[in-house]
């Protein structure tokens, strides 16, 4: 059975020049990015592009974990102009 690797993959909806929406995928794992006109054609360009990438430097497996389980990820919110409470020095 082949070994399984998950890579982080974010997904932004982005406006492009001419006022369209266009869904951007970048893989921080690899660092590559894609696009597509929905998050399924990004999800799957995205998918096309990493399989492309490793394919093309196989020795870039290497430097990926074979995984378990899934990466987790989440969103902080910050604020314009917040002072930091407690400096280190």
């Amino acid at each position: 059975m082949a070994e399984k690797y998950y890579l982080d993959v974010v997904i932004k909806k982005e406006k492009l020049s001419n006022g369209n929406d266009v869904f951007v995928a970048h893989c921080s794992s690899l660092g590559i990015a894609s696009q597509g006109e929905d998050m399924d054609e990004a999800i799957k360009n995205i998918k096309e592009a990493a399989e492309l990438y490793l394919e093309e430097q196989p020795e870039k497996y290497e430097e990926l974990e074979i995984s378990v389980s899934m990466p987790s990820f989440s969103i902080i919110e910050v604020k314009k102009n917040a002072k930091a409470s407690n400096i280190v020095r």
